[in-house]
């Protein structure tokens, strides 16, 4: 807890109204969390301006309202009234400070990319571990300590935001964690979620296409991620990537490049890894968790001993198998990842490669027609289905991924159900095939227009291989 004045002494602002001696208990921008003595901050959102629930806010308690524009009337004048420049900002400054900001008492890695965030993190989590130290791994699959996933509320998001994330810190100093690895989502940093993070490391993995339309196009998109390396002390790049390449050129950070060419920092030319983590893009993200520990001050020799043991996070290249069908759920969402996972399952692949998949509602339309062709071109059948259609309707979705099939074809199907889908896709395939399930990994649930609907795209398939094997046990009764 701190008093107001306190809070708002080292921030540019104008304050008018109330009292400022009050004693501050919370920060937010959700009205509904409001409580005696939070402070509110009305930011404009996407969805909804905040200025609409400054009353609520006030009579549930706020010890103070914090806004970005002037003249607004509605506030009575007993109410403290801070204006600034940007909220966001000073959201991230406000939450760090109200508890003491822990980031400067961890080592603090961010790892940033289209895609890999998930594997990265987890994997530099697991090898952190493996040298006694104590890790909280934060990001899409959730808060990890030590590799055990903990209950804490919070906002389902890659980044999660500051006033959520700073208390989050405090928890793990309180549970003596020494170091925090977490996922940097572009709209995070574009949101500043991670301004008062302190961040010793920070990690670019790759640049795709994805969350172009969310950021207003690609510049606005490669810009948000390149604030990370404004935010890191050291920074390590991919060197096997161009476009990451070109975005630290003017860095004035260290840099430290991992890759497969002999121009790289970090070259493990006979990496050992484990067996059931397959495809040459996990043996980049196992490339760029071992530069964290190189970073850290780690040996080299002594981080190989154990890359072998690190397992991949859920829903990455996840497998069931049975009866001689290997089934694989993954969240490739993305034209690279969906690529790079096909290709790789294509080379192990003795039968058919059979995948479901589908692209998500309100989100890059651009990506869903190259997706349906990268489908088509590596499987020998696809079924297109939902993914998480949001309020877009969800054949429309399927249309646009059709159009990258160019043409009729028997070996595609559409499917609207995804239940349906992964069973049909299941229940056709036979000793040596191989079923992808790709889009959604870990999730638990689908995002349509009526809401979050429970879904588990393993246990589905999970399910379907069950019923399988009985069906088939019991034709051969039958027979």
């Amino acid at each position: 807890m701190l008093f107001l004045t306190e809070l708002i002494k080292d921030w540019p602002c104008t304050v008018n109204g109330g009292e400022l001696r009050t004693v501050v208990t919370g920060i937010t921008e959700d009205s509904s969390r409001v409580k005696k003595g939070c402070v509110f901050v009305a930011r404009k959102g996407n969805q909804s301006d905040g200025v609409k629930y400054i009353k609520k806010a006030i009579e549930q308690g706020a010890a103070a309202i914090v806004i970005d524009r002037t003249n607004l009337t509605e506030i009575p004048a007993d109410v403290v009234v801070i204006t600034v420049s940007d909220c966001t900002k000073f959201m991230s400054h406000a939450s760090a400070q109200l508890v003491g900001n822990p980031a400067k008492r961890m080592k603090m890695i961010a790892v940033t990319g289209t895609n890999g965030k998930t594997t990265v993190t987890h994997f530099i989590g697991q090898l952190l571990s493996k040298f006694g130290n104590r890790v909280a791994v934060i990001g899409t699959t959730g808060i990890f300590i030590d590799g055990v996933k903990i209950d804490y509320e919070c906002p389902k998001m890659t980044t999660l935001p500051a006033e959520y994330l700073h208390p989050l810190l405090k928890k793990c100093v309180d549970e003596n964690v020494s170091h925090i690895v977490l996922e940097a989502s572009s709209l995070g940093l574009s949101s500043n979620r991670l301004d008062h993070c302190d961040i010793d490391i920070g990690i670019l993995l790759n640049i795709g296409t994805d969350h172009y339309e969310e950021h207003g196009g690609k510049f606005a998109y490669i810009n948000a991620k390149k604030r990370l390396i404004q935010m890191a002390k050291t920074f390590i790049v991919n060197n096997d990537d161009k476009e990451c390449v070109k975005m630290v050129q003017n860095a004035t950070v260290p840099l430290v490049y991992f890759g497969t060419n002999s121009s790289a920092d970090v070259q493990v030319p006979e990496l050992k890894m484990n067996p059931d983590i397959l495809g040459h893009y996990n043996r980049m993200n196992t490339l760029a968790a071992i530069s964290a520990l190189l970073v850290l001050g780690y040996y080299l020799d002594d981080i190989l001993l154990h890359c072998e043991l690190l397992q991949l996070p859920e829903g990455r290249l996840q497998q069931l198998e049975r009866d001689g069908v290997k089934v694989y759920v993954d969240y490739a969402h993305t034209p690279d990842a969906l690529e790079a996972v096909l290709q790789t399952l294509s080379n192990s692949c003795y039968g058919r490669l059979i995948t479901v998949f589908g692209c998500g509602g309100q989100r890059d339309k651009g990506k869903r027609a190259e997706m349906g062709e990268l489908a088509v071109l590596y499987s020998s059948i696809v079924i297109v289905t939902s993914d998480n259609p949001r309020n877009e309707d969800p054949k429309a979705i399927i249309s646009d991924i059709m159009e990258g099939f160019g043409g009729e074809c028997s070996a595609i199907e559409a499917e609207l159900d995804r239940k349906y889908a992964i069973r049909k896709a299941i229940f056709c395939a036979a000793p040596g095939d191989i079923v992808l399930i790709a889009g959604k990994g870990h999730e638990k649930s689908q995002h349509t227009a009526d809401g979050l609907i429970p879904f588990s795209d393993l246990e589905e398939a999970a399910r379907a291989l069950s019923e399988k094997t009985f069906l088939d046990i019991k034709e051969i009764n039958m027979e």
